[in-house]
């Protein structure tokens, strides 16, 4: 069972003339999975997606060099276009990125985040689990929001970046096992009290979500952050007119031009991203 997180529902954006244009940047594919919640609010706006393949997993990486290659894929594109919104998709990147992003830039910028605070609530047997990256694990700021909302409850970490492997090739349309799913999560599947409820702590995880349950118990409740940044986004643009058709194409982007990302464009377009370009200038930072 998918449990969305629910927001109230009379923010609406007027129509007009002008779309607003959103960047959305993850180190992967991941980030669709975001931006798939944020279309389904804002179809008509433009959308903006970088993923840093060259950069790829963000989750095992040092947190200056997250920092400093999401601010400089930042700063490229807003060279390029006139960005209203920014949207880190990662929660290891949201998670040590936003205080520079927003002292750099103008446009307000929005993070993803474990969502603790509804798994907490949802649960029934009190364990829940953060299903993330080994570098959302290790951040203070997954131990705070545990602190401030999940104090009740035992808290089972994960780190299952075999996952985000996984994600992208089902993304490039590879067969994805059921035994390598549920090798990525076996320690939960043999503790004596399993989960309840578990966050997708990774924008990849929502990829898998139908192999998931079918992995874990079928009560299994998974509770991911994308409906909730998709809400955020909304009320961000309150002020943005927005049209009642698109006029503008959306683009997603890569940092490195290979055949893997090449092998992305039909999944790309099935997400409405007609063009796949490359920037090449982000490399030199790896």
């Amino acid at each position: 069972m998918v449990i969305p997180i629910q927001f109230p529902s009379e923010m609406r954006l007027s129509q007009g003339d002008e779309a607003p244009t959103i960047l959305i940047i993850d180190s992967g594919v991941g980030g669709l999975s975001v931006y798939d919640e944020i279309a389904k609010l804002l179809p008509t706006a433009r959308y903006l997606y970088v993923f840093d393949n060259a950069g790829f997993p963000y989750g095992t990486k040092e947190e200056s060099f997250i920092i400093e290659r999401v601010v400089q894929i930042t700063q490229q594109m807003a060279d390029r276009y006139p960005i209203n919104l920014a949207v880190i998709a990662c929660n290891t990147a949201s998670t040590i990125t936003l205080p520079r992003l927003r002292d750099t830039f103008s446009f307000p910028v929005i993070g993803v985040v474990p969502a603790i605070k509804p798994a907490a609530q949802l649960t029934r047997n009190g364990v829940v689990g953060l299903l993330a990256t080994q570098g959302t694990i290790r951040r203070e700021y997954t131990y705070e929001l545990i602190k401030q909302f999940a104090t009740d409850c035992q808290i089972e970490m994960l780190g299952a970046s075999s996952l985000v492997e996984l994600a992208e090739r089902k993304l490039q349309r590879q067969d994805v096992s059921l035994n390598e799913v549920r090798a990525a999560v076996m320690d939960w599947l043999k503790l004596p009290k399993i989960p309840d409820t578990i966050i997708l702590g990774c924008t990849h995880f929502p990829l898998l979500k139908e192999e998931l349950q079918q992995v874990f118990p079928s009560e299994t409740i998974f509770v991911d952050s994308g409906i909730a940044v998709a809400r955020r986004a909304v009320f961000l643009l309150k002020d943005f007119t927005i049209p009642t058709l698109s006029q503008s194409s959306n683009v997603a982007f890569s940092t490195l031009e290979d055949e893997k990302s090449a092998l992305l464009l039909p999944v790309l377009r099935q997400y409405r991203f007609e063009k796949l370009e490359n920037l090449t200038n982000i490399e030199r930072i790896a």
